[in-house]
């Protein structure tokens, strides 16, 4: 999952990094196909709801909020009237009575470091700062940030694994990421939440915050408590659905062959049908529609500044979104006018000057036209096909729920997208009568002829333990010792040293190594950047593109392979004030 992703779930509530999924949340929320969630499990009887059991908390902690914001509005705190008056309180309501004062610190588990944690309950670190202190800014000369202390804590110590920090007005749940290379938590506006009186966000808060979240029993693991249970569900929910996913994109490059060849318009393509120039068309369709989806959710397809007016054209007749709900809303008709949209959006994408009148910029990549994509160019396709092929990728059926959920492509990652395209190789195509398009599964299929086979993400994590981060440890030395003999900032030599790691792969399949080796260099990139071993999550963007564009080499003898690599690590560094740009020509055989 991409780190620098962001979700905003509520009004007042965000999700960074992927912590917890936004569909799992939302269930949360609801208390619906998620474990622990009745009254019971929040320890609290004669009500009929865990909602009934937080409007009792809520009418105090409004008053008590009410009496902070007359005492100390939004200026300073020097009485430290915040903690003692509004967090204290706060966790009090949520079971947690009076959190006890650590006057010592928690110790990193190899001795070499206290960490300045203010209170904790059970094995749960809960740092207060000061009202309005920023959590990522150093409140002093020296010291890290409240967030980068509080996460090295977690990452440092196997005694704990959720922690939570909060200035009075944000409050965040972390968690350790020591299998992780980006910053990711949960965030509570608290002063938006208790300022707009929004109880739905504050049940949201209570049902994730309660005491019961985070209890074990005596003797168990950290790992036991019922919120990591909650992220095992949904890790294994993501599971689930990335392998429905898979069979979605197969039914939709079968639709759309299958309109194709239907189209009364399209006989020369019937009478010329060749089914392997056929698959590999479909299949960059359907990657163009992936990553148009994508992009879209993360609100990084239009470039800052696009006025308000072209949004919204954009998004009431040619946006994804639009196509996506149409298919999920009904069958579609026989006419073609949706085709020639998504053809439209399509084709300026891959248009240098993209589509100005719809904000639209000119990405290339995978957009760029090749002679495989001549195969569909003037081909229609009926409302209908286009419409059974988008609900195929627009979401799936939670087996274990019975209940349908839409894909959460904001937060898909470039490992899923290319496990979905290297499992597709396995299918060789072919037509069953003349109107219909199919995928089968036979020996000598192109995976095995191209020698395309997915990388698990355990094994490339342990390839880069054993070979990546000693060439890292070695080129930091090298300039820590080149610096201190000239006299120089040793922490600009270290930056330089490893933005001059060259890592390549001469398989690269869909980039999910590449992926991997670039977020593992840019943490370290941060991290010396800002003299801070859990790096702020802005610091994590800028690191991981300048390494994508100076460290990262890959070579594939599949055309479609390196596009999607490129892609994917367009992904991993994707923001709206950075939009991709293909900077180097494609090529066939290798993508930088």
């Amino acid at each position: 999952m991409p780190a620098a992703t962001t979700t905003q779930v509520t009004a007042s509530i965000r999700v960074v990094g992927g912590l917890l999924p936004a569909d799992m949340i939302t269930r949360i929320m609801t208390g619906k196909d998620v474990s622990a969630s009745t009254p019971a499990d929040y320890h609290v009887i004669g009500v009929r709801s865990v909602k009934d059991a937080a409007e009792r908390h809520w009418d105090y902690l409004k008053g008590a909020w009410r009496v902070l914001r007359d005492t100390i509005g939004h200026g300073s705190d020097p009485r430290g009237l915040a903690t003692e008056n509004w967090l204290l309180p706060l966790f009090d309501e949520h079971g947690y009575g009076r959190l006890s004062r650590l006057h010592a610190g928690i110790t990193a588990d190899d001795g070499t470091k206290v960490f300045p944690v203010s209170h904790a309950w059970q094995n749960l670190p809960v740092h207060l700062v000061p009202w309005g202190q920023d959590l990522d800014k150093r409140p002093a000369a020296g010291e890290l940030p409240p967030q980068s202390m509080l996460q090295d804590c977690l990452n440092r110590t196997a005694g704990h694994l959720w922690g939570i920090i909060s200035n009075g007005s944000v409050l965040r749940l972390l968690r350790d990421t020591t299998s992780l290379t980006g910053a990711a938590y949960l965030e509570v506006d608290l002063a938006a939440m208790f300022d707009g009186e929004l109880f739905e966000d504050f049940v949201l808060l209570y049902r994730l915050l309660h005491v019961s979240r985070f209890e074990i029993a005596d003797g168990a693991p950290v790992s036991t408590c019922r919120m990591e249970r909650w992220r095992t569900e949904a890790i294994e929910a993501g599971t689930r659905a990335l392998d429905q996913l898979r069979d979605g994109v197969k039914d939709a490059i079968i639709a759309l062959g299958t309109g194709f060849l239907k189209h009364p318009a399209n006989a020369a393509f019937r009478e010329d049908f060749e089914k392997d120039q056929a698959k590999r068309a479909l299949l960059r369709l359907v990657y163009r529609l992936l990553f148009w989806f994508v992009a879209e959710d993360r609100d990084a397809l239009h470039a800052p500044g696009t006025d308000d007016k072209t949004r919204q054209r954009y998004a009431a007749y040619f946006s994804a979104r639009r196509l996506r709900d149409a298919s999920l809303r009904g069958v579609g008709t026989a006419h073609g006018d949706l085709w020639q949209v998504v053809r439209l959006v399509l084709d300026k994408l891959g248009d240098e000057e993209g589509l100005p009148h719809l904000g639209l910029p000119g990405l290339g990549g995978i957009y760029d036209d090749t002679p495989i994509d001549a195969v569909l160019a003037e081909l229609e396709l009926s409302n209908e096909q286009l419409l059974t092929a988008v609900k195929s990728l627009s979401g799936v059926r939670d087996k274990s729920t019975d209940r349908w959920r839409r894909i959460d492509y904001r937060n898909l990652g470039a490992e899923e997208l290319g496990a979905i395209y290297e499992s597709l190789l396995e299918l060789v195509p072919d037509r069953d009568g003349p109107y219909t398009f199919v995928l089968r599964d036979a020996v000598g299929n192109e995976r095995k002829s191209t020698g395309s086979y997915y990388t698990p993400t355990s094994l490339i994590d342990c390839l880069l333990d054993s070979t990546l981060d000693s060439v890292l440890d070695e080129s930091t030395k090298r300039a820590e010792v080149a610096a201190t003999a000239a006299g120089t900032d040793a922490s600009a030599a270290i930056t330089e040293a490893l933005l001059s790691v060259t890592v390549c792969d001469p398989a690269c399949g869909s980039g999910h190594f590449l992926v991997a080796a670039a977020r593992r260099i840019a943490k370290r990139v941060a991290a010396v950047r800002e003299h801070n071993p859990e790096p702020t999550l802005e610091s994590l963007r800028t690191a991981l593109r300048d390494v994508i564009a100076r460290c990262i080499y890959g070579v594939d003898v599949n055309p479609m392979a390196v596009e999607l690599a490129k892609v994917s690590l367009w992904l991993e560094a994707l923001t709206q004030e950075s939009p991709f740009r293909s900077s180097t020509p494609t090529s066939n055989a290798a993508t930088h």
